[in-house]
């Protein structure tokens, strides 16, 4: 098992807000984003979601890749995550709370619950955005979100947490998937502690982008923009995955295979392999 050592000269903070506090992260020399585990095995969860990701309907320029990491820093060992720095030179992540904001001096997140209709939340979202930044396909780019986030359970996903890229000129790019380590049940310390039964866990799951279920999420934004993530992986590949990481221990990996396996014959209509 190889440690990586990394130091306060290293530390960054962010403006994107976890809703249940900020991981320890570090941008390292060599341009790589480190991820510290804060409340179970958000490292591990990072890890599937991308390399699932890598076998799914997504081109490679779309979603951030994630490998588990053990990383040291000042007297402690955390287990983690490691992926590759993807801004270009000169151009920043800005969240979509912020650029409403910046824009209308109000707040997005506000804005969305006063409408009452699920598709009319993600309508003003999507709608707002294509008006500020002229990405045309935003919706397709929510579907996909949802679609994974439905899928993976990730809780996590708000209007702190979507972003687009920009530049010095206030142009706009669209941001590639990252940061879903709030998936697959991964905090394990306040919320889905590892002995309690998976299936209830499951069900106590909530998101926190449109409404407090994500199948009616999943099925409001794929009538407005349609199905725009396709997976292409079988549980074989699941059980490879697992196998091939070596810092998480097996009783958390047989839980992800478990939640994950529950998943895909959940959403069947999802695959195609």
């Amino acid at each position: 098992m190889t440690v990586v050592t990394l130091f306060e000269k290293n530390m960054q903070k962010e403006e994107r807000q976890s809703s249940k506090g900020n991981q320890l992260k570090w941008l390292a020399e060599s341009e790589d984003w480190y991820k510290a585990d804060y409340t179970g095995y958000e490292g591990l969860a990072e890890y599937m979601v991308s390399h699932l990701l890598a076998l799914s309907s997504l081109n490679e320029q779309e979603y951030i890749l994630y490998e588990t990491e053990t990383i040291r820093y000042r007297h402690q060992t955390y287990l983690g995550c490691v992926s590759k720095n993807f801004l270009p030179n000169g151009w920043k992540l800005m969240t979509l709370e912020r650029l409403f904001q910046t824009q209308y001096g109000k707040s997005l997140n506000q804005c969305i619950y006063s409408l009452e209709g699920i598709s009319e939340r993600i309508q003003f979202l999507v709608n707002q955005t294509i008006r500020i930044t002229g990405l045309k396909k935003f919706g397709v780019y929510m579907s996909q979100l949802l679609t994974l986030d439905a899928f993976f359970l990730n809780e996590d996903r708000h209007t702190h947490n979507i972003a687009v890229l920009m530049d010095e000129k206030e142009e706009f790019r669209y941001c590639p998937i990252f940061d879903n380590g709030s998936s697959l049940l991964s905090d394990t310390t306040l919320d889905y502690p590892m002995d309690i039964d998976i299936r209830t866990l499951m069900s106590e799951v909530e998101p926190k982008t449109f409404c407090r279920d994500f199948d009616k999420q999943l099925d409001a934004v794929e009538q407005l923009y349609g199905q725009q993530l396709i997976f292409r992986f079988s549980k074989k590949d699941v059980r490879k995955l697992l196998d091939s990481e070596k810092n998480y221990p097996p009783n958390i990996k047989e839980r992800i295979y478990d939640i994950i396996v529950k998943q895909m014959a959940k959403y069947a209509y999802l695959f195609s392999i």
